[in-house]
């Protein structure tokens, strides 16, 4: 969800993925912070023990220290945790004596900044692909389809492809140099010497950033379904890990993000009823009414970060154009820029609460106080 809060100097609007966090000011064309969904706690008991909850009181025990800044985080600290305060809640920012807010569903912020009121939003994060139909700016709650074919899952398959190649993931914090090796063959480095004693949520979220990086890097959505044979004759990449072990990456490329639109060809998950990206987009237009089906079909918007790895809208293309039916026109909207198609939902929102006519939707601190989660189902469709 997106929300909006007032002051005198306009609206802030952010945009909160299960990812990254968009902040900005309304009316600017691209968010001014983006950081991770996640925040590092560090709490010097008197036991040394670290607390895992985030709520707003526990910030006025002395010694708690919350980290969300990137650099911030990535600064090894003894009793660090790293944890993601989704589950809080965006009414929880009532605290902070904020005079107004507005929540607005993302699909919808993502057609509008797209020039849509009415299209398929396909939206491929780190946890979730889902398809959301909106409709004359509204969500039809009946037709959202969700799979969890999405970024993390990819990073998950990649953990495997380490695993078998016998490859550990060694984040930069711990490295103090290393040595030029042959491709293929185990890395030579040295550790840093008194490195403080980092907590494990803190080190694997160290390491997540390492394979994301190769995600980003190295994977590829193979044109048409996944051939053994086209793969092997496919351009191989070579990719080098902060320790210096490094491989040229072939097949591999392919067959990772290949589950995302094949799930039979995922590792672990054959024999599962979980839907590729094609059908997640057919399923949800088959779940909305008959007379509205071309709209969806001639505006499906692209968004997400994960959509962002070379050739995906290439194939969803490809997949949608055969699945399409012969009396509807298909039209993929998918913006070629990364801010664009990262930002999309926060580009919706800074549009929409820089609007003359949203002045009048804002829901007040008092009002809130006084309907509480009514009037936010009311005023936020």
């Amino acid at each position: 969800l997106s929300a909006g809060i007032a002051d005198e100097v306009g609206a802030l609007v952010f945009d909160i993925g299960s990812y990254s966090v968009r902040a900005g000011y309304a009316g600017e064309d691209c968010p001014k912070a983006d950081f991770p969904t996640v925040i590092g706690v560090t709490l010097d008991r008197e036991d040394g023990s670290t607390p895992m909850e985030t709520d707003g009181d526990k910030g006025k025990q002395s010694g708690t220290t919350y980290y969300i800044d990137t650099n911030q985080l990535r600064v090894p600290r003894e009793n660090m945790e790293v944890m993601s305060p989704l589950k809080n809640g965006m009414s929880k920012c009532l605290h902070y004596n904020i005079p107004a807010f507005f929540l607005c569903k993302s699909a919808v912020l993502s057609a509008f900044a797209n020039g849509r009121s009415t299209g398929l939003v396909l939206d491929s994060g780190a946890t979730h692909t889902t398809a959301i139909p909106v409709h004359d700016g509204y969500v039809l709650q009946q037709g959202i389809v969700k799979s969890p074919l999405a970024g993390d899952f990819m990073s998950m398959q990649c953990r495997e492809l380490f695993q078998e190649l016998n490859v550990e993931i060694i984040p930069p914090y711990m490295i103090a140099s290393k040595d030029p090796v042959r491709e293929g063959a185990q890395a030579s480095w040295k550790k840093k010497e008194k490195l403080p004693q980092v907590t494990r949520s803190w080190h694997n979220y160290m390491c997540n950033c390492v394979i994301q990086d190769f995600q980003a890097s190295v994977l590829q959505v193979s044109d048409s379904p996944y051939d053994e044979q086209v793969a092997a004759q496919m351009p191989t990449m070579h990719y080098e890990l902060p320790n210096g072990y490094n491989c040229d990456f072939g097949a591999e490329r392919l067959k990772i993000p290949e589950g995302l639109f094949d799930p039979s060809n995922a590792k672990g998950l054959s024999g599962n009823t979980m839907l590729g990206v094609g059908h997640v987009v057919t399923t949800s237009v088959g779940m909305c009414d008959i007379d509205i089906r071309p709209g969806l079909y001639g505006s499906v918007v692209v968004t997400g970060g994960n959509t962002l790895i070379q050739g995906f809208t290439d194939r969803l293309n490809r997949e949608l154009s055969q699945k399409t039916p012969p009396s509807m026109r298909l039209k993929l909207i998918a913006n070629s820029t990364t801010v664009e198609r990262r930002f999309s939902a926060w580009i919706g929102g800074s549009i929409l609460a820089s609007l003359g006519t949203f002045q009048q939707m804002w829901i007040s601190k008092q009002e809130y106080e006084e309907g509480g989660k009514q009037c936010v189902d009311r005023k936020c469709p």
